[in-house]
C-alpha cells in the first residue's frame, strides 16, 4: 500500500524536532514534506523582503537542521519530499534580490536537501507569462534556472520537481506555469534526456489544478511516469486554502469542489508508487489548539482512504476497512 505523508509545517518545532516528528507518526504518517519554505516566506519575498537565514553556510545548515534530521529517523519518519523557498524570482524585485534566490537560496537548498537524504525537491516556475508576453518565453527564463541546479540534483541524486501553478490576474485565478501536462512531459523529457537521468520530474498540486478546472485523471495520465510527488489538499474553486480532501461542495447535494474520484483514478492508471503527501499546514492553524492531534489523524485517515482506493477501487461498492 502507498505510504502517507505531511507537511513538517505547524507540526515540528525547530526547539525540539522530535516531538512533532512523533506527533506525525502516531497520526498514521510514515513520511514527511519537508517545509524549507517556512524559512523564507514568500509573503516577505514578495515585499522584497529577506531575513538571513540562509546566509547560513551549508555546514552551518546542516548544524541547525541536525536535531531535525535525527529526530525524523528515531521517531520513524523519512523525509520523502522538500518544497525550495518561492518565488525564485520576483517579477517587480531588484536585481539583488532576485541573485541572490537563485545564487545562494536554491543551491543551499539542494544541499540541505541532500543532508536529509530526500529524494525530491519541489520549485516553483516563474510567473512571467504576463510580463514578458507568452509561456515560451516564461519557461526559456525557467529552464535557464533549472539549468543551474540540474547539475547538483544529477551529481546529489535528486530530482526537482516542478509545479502546476496558478496565477492572479485582475481578480481573476488563471492558470499559471506549467498547467498544461503535455508541454511539461516534453520538456522533462528533453532536460533528463540532455542530463542523462531523472534531474526532473513533477509535483501535482491538486488543490491548484481545482482552481483553474484541470482534469486530474487527464493530467494525471498524460504525465504517466513523470509524476514523482504531490501536494494533496482542496479548496472552493476560489481560494487556495490547502483544506482536507472532501471538505468543499459544489452543491447541496456534496458533489465535491475537486474531482477525487479522477485524481484516484489517475494514480491508479499510471501505477504510481510515490507518497500520498498532504500539503494541508493551514487546517492546523484553523483548529483550536488541543484539537491539533485530532485534526492531524484526521488527515492521515484520508490519506489511509486514498491508499486503499488507489489499491482497491470501485465506485460504488468499495469501503475501506477503516470506517468498517
Amino acid at each position: 500500500m502507498l505510504e502517507v505523508g505531511v507537511q513538517t509545517k505547524n507540526v515540528v518545532d525547530d526547539r525540539c524536532p522530535r516531538e512533532g516528528f512523533e506527533l506525525m507518526r502516531s497520526s498514521g504518517f510514515s513520511c514527511g514534506d519537508f517545509s524549507l519554505n517556512g524559512y523564507l516566506l514568500n509573503t516577505s519575498l514578495y515585499q522584497s523582503e529577506l531575513n538571513t537565514f540562509f546566509d547560513r553556510s551549508v555546514a552551518e545548515l546542516e548544524s541547525f537542521f541536525g536535531p531535525h534530521r535525527s529526530g525524523a529517523r528515531e521517531a520513524g519518519i523519512r523525509i520523502s519530499q522538500m518544497h525550495m523557498p518561492y518565488p525564485n524570482y520576483v517579477p517587480k524585485g531588484s536585481r539583488e534580490l532576485n541573485d541572490y534566490l537563485w545564487n545562494v537560496v536554491a543551491p543551499k537548498s539542494m544541499a540541505v536537501c541532500a543532508f536529509f537524504d530526500c529524494p525530491y525537491i519541489v520549485v516553483h516556475g516563474f510567473k512571467l507569462a504576463y510580463y514578458l508576453g507568452c509561456e515560451e518565453e516564461e519557461w526559456r527564463q525557467t529552464e535557464a534556472f533549472l539549468d543551474s541546479l540540474c547539475p547538483m540534483a544529477r551529481e546529489m541524486g535528486i530530482t526537482i520537481c516542478i509545479e502546476n501553478l496558478y496565477e492572479n490576474l485582475g481578480g481573476h485565478l488563471v492558470e499559471g506555469p506549467c498547467c498544461d501536462a503535455k508541454k511539461a512531459a516534453e520538456r522533462i523529457d528533453r532536460i533528463n534526456e540532455r542530463y542523462g537521468g531523472e534531474v526532473l520530474g513533477f509535483c501535482f498540486d491538486t488543490g491548484h489544478g481545482n482552481l483553474v478546472g484541470i482534469d486530474p485523471r487527464r493530467f494525471i495520465t498524460t504525465l504517466g511516469h513523470r509524476l514523482k510527488v504531490l501536494h494533496i489538499h482542496d479548496n472552493d474553486g476560489a481560494a487556495d486554502l490547502h483544506q482536507i480532501p472532501f471538505t468543499f461542495t459544489k452543491t447541496r447535494e456534496n458533489k465535491p469542489s475537486t474531482d477525487w474520484d479522477g485524481f484516484v483514478d489517475g494514480l491508479r492508471a499510471v501505477d504510481f508508487q510515490g507518497v500520498l503527501s498532504f500539503e494541508t499546514a493551514p487546517v492546523l492553524d484553523a483548529f483550536p489548539k488541543p484539537m491539533k492531534g485530532e485534526a492531524l489523524s484526521f488527515i492521515g485517515k484520508v490519506g489511509k482512504y486514498f491508499a486503499e482506493a488507489i489499491q482497491v477501487y470501485s465506485r460504488s461498492l468499495f469501503v475501506p476497512d477503516f470506517v468498517r
